[in-house]
């Protein structure tokens, strides 16, 4: 048995030593840039399709940006293959701050474990700015299924084999699949998408059987009675639906699944573009703090240097998972 959480790792002296050091060798001109950013717009380049939870994240922060800059913002979603396309384009784009990438842990810390080659270095090619959100995930299912809570799947999935499928639309809602069949000793196919709305949008229709989705993205249709939640993936129940108890409360004590969105920019930006790009994503956050919330996410702002010890946590984190739950990388 296994549990998901984040353990800090922490950065060696070094690093702040480095960090600081460039602060200071920057020449005047860096400075001045960073006073003015952003001085014509800015393009935020999203890793998974529209009305994913980090495409969701990213508009609401899009405008007030806009609000408090004057700048506009293009969105641009470059979703499908893991995140490769989205993160590929960033990492060889203009290190100036005009270019950010909004993604999460799948394209950051999940991707090694999961594929033999990555057509992008998580760590070398980029900058983190700062975390955004931190979210859960819920199981979900159509309001016919025929089961009503974990138990009831487990019983149903163990006397039909290979017969209920399960969605993914990115790694960690692919991840809690795979834990879940490995926790219970079922037998469930494994169905991937290009992203959660496509897979919900095949739930919906009755191609698939269940789904571990993002909260933000499942949620208002679970409102709307259009799903069922089963169980939440976090350590406790949360108030937009108190009666639906977690994975840990049905017998599964050790499932905690959860994924963070943040922000990234292209190595070699200048650390004060980087510091400039921090302070304005967090006042647009906490702007509008009660709409990222709606659905269930947690805000979560960080410096660079803890986004950065965050991801390479959870990095190792989904090394451990995905060989735990037997995936073997692509």
């Amino acid at each position: 048995m296994f549990k998901l959480g984040v353990s800090r790792i922490r950065f060696g002296a070094g690093f702040a030593v480095l960090y600081g050091a460039l602060l200071l060798v920057l020449p005047g001109t860096a400075l001045a840039q960073a006073e003015s950013y952003p001085g014509k717009p800015v393009r935020f380049v999203i890793s998974f399709p529209a009305g994913s939870a980090t495409d969701q994240v990213a508009r609401l922060i899009a405008a007030q940006f806009t609000k408090a800059t004057g700048q506009a913002v293009v969105v641009e979603n470059r979703g499908g293959a893991a995140g490769f396309i989205a993160c590929e384009a960033v990492a060889k784009a203009a290190p100036d701050g005009y270019t950010v990438l909004f993604t999460t842990g799948t394209t950051h810390a999940a991707n090694p474990a999961l594929f033999k080659r990555l057509p992008y270095d998580p760590v070398k090619d980029f900058v983190p700015v700062s975390s955004l959100s931190m979210n859960d995930f819920v199981l979900v299912v159509l309001p016919t299924f025929p089961a009503n809570n974990v138990a009831d799947l487990v019983q149903l999935a163990r006397a039909n084999p290979g017969k209920y499928t399960f969605a993914s639309g990115n790694a960690p809602s692919r991840i809690g699949g795979e834990m879940f069949k490995m926790m219970s000793g079922t037998n469930l196919l494994h169905v991937p998408y290009r992203g959660a709305p496509q897979a919900l949008g095949d739930l919906l229709g009755g191609q698939i059987s269940m789904i571990f989705s993002d909260l933000r993205t499942a949620m208002p249709q679970v409102t709307a009675g259009k799903l069922k939640a089963l169980a939440f993936t976090g350590k406790k129940r949360l108030a937009i639906a108190p009666n639906v108890p977690t994975m840990m409360e049905q017998g599964f004590p050790d499932y905690d699944l959860f994924n963070w969105v943040g922000a990234y920019l292209p190595a070699r930006t200048p650390p004060e573009i980087v510091a400039r790009l921090n302070a304005l994503l967090h006042a647009a956050v906490r702007a509008d703090q009660a709409a990222h919330e709606t659905s269930g996410g947690s805000v979560r702002l960080t410096s660079p240097e803890e986004f950065a010890r965050l991801q390479a946590s959870d990095t190792a984190m989904w090394a451990r998972v995905v060989k735990a739950a037997g995936i073997e990388p692509e």
